[in-house]
């Protein structure tokens, strides 16, 4: 049995790396038919440095402020320290561009349960937290861009699509916590003991339930907010540095596009599909081919820069080398699997 599931463990990432590097690589080839260099570097050489350190600036210290909300969602489970959460943090960053399928999510979760004593188990599922919070917000930005700009009917249905998914989801939580308050609502028992709930499962609903009422919810939920309005300002600011005349709104429009793209199994650092969903969504607001492909380009490697260092230097302060986080990073799947207390 132990044989099968590790193969299957096995297969699985071997396929979704096939895939991830396959599309990469359609991609690439897509974005860079017809690519004018000369155009594109002459458009280099004018860009505005000011306006790309500002860009760099709010990109980075949205993912401090990522760091701030995950240590709000686990308060019920402990003080985590916020120098520990935004070293794992950028620890992760720095292995989603090193290897493919992005594993950093959860081998920041590995580093803050070794270096905050909270389980394994409790720190994934605040990661689930996150991206569930996440989606909400995404699904809301987009319907709301939706009102203001003209969406291409392939994106409009994407957005109808995701909406009714995040219904789906909405529904489902608000009854699991009206189920969970009921549950542990009810008289307590007697000896004054702790109420057993039956099953693993239900364990994990309540350490979700106890997120989800703790009152630094609402404190995660506020920087929820301003994470992507400082990734959109990164972008808008990386946008007016290569001299694209364009509105706020239009880089909340392009970010929200390449978020969804970077979800699909990517190659590392998604190269490729970034480049591939920001050309996409620059062209909403028709910006030419050869611009808006220079601009993902070098938008990416501005942004991505600061995150490579900053992880790199989080990584060795966590006390991992590059050899010992490529062991880590694959035994992580089976880890993560196991059951945890």
């Amino acid at each position: 049995m132990n044989t099968a599931i590790q193969d299957a463990y096995q297969k699985r990432p071997r396929l979704l790396l096939i895939v991830g590097y396959g599309l990469a690589f359609i991609c690439l080839v897509w974005v860079l038919h017809d690519f004018h260099i000369m155009q594109a570097l002459r458009q280099i050489a004018n860009v505005s440095w000011k306006w790309v350190v500002l860009g760099m600036a709010c990109d980075v210290l949205s993912y401090g402020i990522q760091a701030l909300r995950w240590k709000f969602l686990l308060a019920p489970f402990g003080k985590v320290r916020l120098s520990r959460s935004i070293r794992a943090v950028y620890s992760g960053l720095f292995a989603n561009l090193v290897f493919p399928l992005r594993p950093g999510e959860v081998l920041r979760s590995y580093l803050l349960s070794n270096s905050e004593g909270i389980t394994i188990g409790r720190i994934l599922g605040s990661v689930g937290v996150e991206r569930f919070v996440d989606l909400v917000i995404a699904t809301a930005a987009l319907a709301m861009v939706s009102l203001f700009v003209e969406l291409p009917r392939r994106f409009q249905r994407v957005a109808d699509t995701l909406a009714i998914v995040t219904l789906v989801l909405l529904t489902i939580v608000a009854l699991v916590i009206l189920y969970l308050e009921i549950k542990l609502g009810s008289s307590p028992p007697p000896d004054g003991k702790r109420r057993r709930l039956p099953g693993k499962f239900m364990a994990v609903l309540t350490d979700l339930h106890a997120i989800g009422t703790s009152p630094s919810f609402y404190a995660a939920v506020l920087t929820s907010l301003l994470m992507p309005f400082c990734q959109v300002v990164g972008l808008w600011a990386m946008m007016r540095s290569y001299g694209l005349a364009l509105p706020l709104l239009a880089a909340v429009v392009v970010l929200l596009i390449i978020n969804l793209g970077v979800s699909l199994p990517n190659a590392p650092a998604n190269v490729g599909s970034y480049q591939f969903f920001c050309v996409l969504g620059l062209g909403i607001f028709d910006v030419e081919k050869t611009s808006a492909t220079g601009f993902s380009i070098f938008a990416f490697l501005a942004l991505t820069l600061p995150l490579a260092f900053l992880g790199f230097a989080a990584l060795l302060r966590s006390g991992m080398s590059l050899r010992s986080m490529r062991e880590k990073v694959k035994g992580l799947p089976r880890k993560a699997a196991r059951p945890s207390a």
